[in-house]
């Protein structure tokens, strides 16, 4: 099994295409051991030293750090994976939530604004998180009002020094662009 790794415009964060579907649907993201508890790969990926965030898209994982440097600990996290997609054992436990579904229950927005959120998610999903997915992130909607919009960073997104930029400069410009109602976008 080759595992690719590459580099995220967060220095916390790598990204690693084990060439195999890592979630069939939806994504996960876990930012401590009690979390990870719901997945066995996560589970094991936080047993190493270092590891502070795991997220799974589709046909990657994303795995945080501490101030370690990477060369120390991408060997471990490379052997962890191999070793978790060998054994059969699946990504995610059989009694887990999958996040996007939990994430769903926290958005807030105004009834009569239902026009403009579906606007929203739908130019958030089709421009917005392929290429965040491309640097091992998510940008999920969480909520509008009063011309804000609220999203959640996920993945290398988390604590990237490059997202508030990504944030005011990408995806508000977008957002503006075609939803003149959006003044501003914010990070919850």
């Amino acid at each position: 099994m080759f595992i690719q790794t590459e580099a995220t415009p967060n220095p916390s964060t790598q990204k690693f295409l084990p060439g195999k579907i890592v979630m069939e649907s939806g994504t996960a993201e876990f930012r401590n051991r009690e979390e990870a508890a719901a997945s066995p790969l996560a589970a094991r990926l936080f047993e190493i030293n270092g590891v502070t965030g795991v997220y799974f898209g589709y046909d990657f994982i994303s795995v945080s750090k501490e101030d370690q440097e990477w060369q120390h600990l991408k060997p471990a996290i490379l052997g962890s994976i191999m070793e978790h997609f060998m054994s059969g054992k699946p990504v995610m436990g059989a009694s887990s939530v999958l996040g996007e579904a939990a994430d769903a229950d926290g958005e807030f927005f105004d009834e009569g604004d239902e026009t403009i959120v579906l606007t929203i998610k739908e130019l958030l999903d089709t421009r917005v998180r392929p290429a965040v997915a491309q640097d091992g992130g998510d940008i999920t909607f969480r909520g509008f009002k009063d011309g804000t919009v609220y999203l959640n960073m996920k993945g290398s997104c988390a604590g990237c020094p490059s997202s508030t930029a990504t944030l005011k400069h990408g995806v508000q410009n977008l957002l503006r662009h075609f939803v003149p109602e959006v003044q501003e976008v914010e990070a919850v």
